[in-house]
């Protein structure tokens, strides 16, 4: 019995590995068990689950090209990615977009429409990575978290991007 008892723990624990690791509850400092996707307080009954990050990303095309964000932080630093970050408590991904966009490559956004949204890895948790096509004004410059910035044409895509969802959404892009 013992036995099962740490496997069940072991499986809801792979479950919610964001909160692997945590052993005390962060309300009243009781001790935390494993439960079916998430932990719960045996003290206070307070229960934790390891939702993923929200979070939003640009495909910006011009002149057939669409501009992409080598990373300057990890997970994935060096890696190109698409512009973007996540989402502030209670802020709108449409704001959340325009702003991202705005400090990582200084443009003005103009439009943003709805493409897809993935459930992504992100180092040791998972992203709800909502993308947006968008189109925007001015002259990219890096910066925030961004080392640099090129355009790619549909012929010259790097071979591995930072997070495989945008793998999928620029091969969608190049077979447009």
């Amino acid at each position: 019995m013992q036995s099962a008892t740490r496997l069940l723990t072991a499986v809801a624990s792979t479950i919610v590995g964001a909160l692997d690791g945590w052993r005390f509850c962060a309300r009243c400092g009781g001790g935390l068990q494993a439960e079916e996707n998430h932990l719960r307080c045996t003290s206070c009954g307070e229960r934790y689950w390891a939702n993923p990050l929200p979070a939003v990303q640009v495909l910006l095309e011009r002149d057939g090209r669409v501009l992409l964000a080598r990373r300057g932080i990890e997970p994935r630093l060096g890696y190109w990615d698409l512009p973007g970050g996540f989402v502030e408590e209670s802020e709108l991904p449409e704001h959340a977009v325009r702003r991202e966009l705005h400090e990582e490559t200084g443009l003005a956004l103009e439009t943003a429409d709805l493409v897809r949204i993935d459930i992504e890895p992100y180092g040791d948790r998972f992203v709800f990575s909502v993308t947006y096509r968008v189109t925007a004004t001015g002259d990219p410059v890096p910066a925030d978290d961004v080392v640099e910035l090129r355009w790619f044409s549909r012929s010259e895509l790097p071979d591995e991007m930072a997070f495989p969802g945008q793998e999928t959404v620029l091969r969608d892009w190049a077979q447009r």
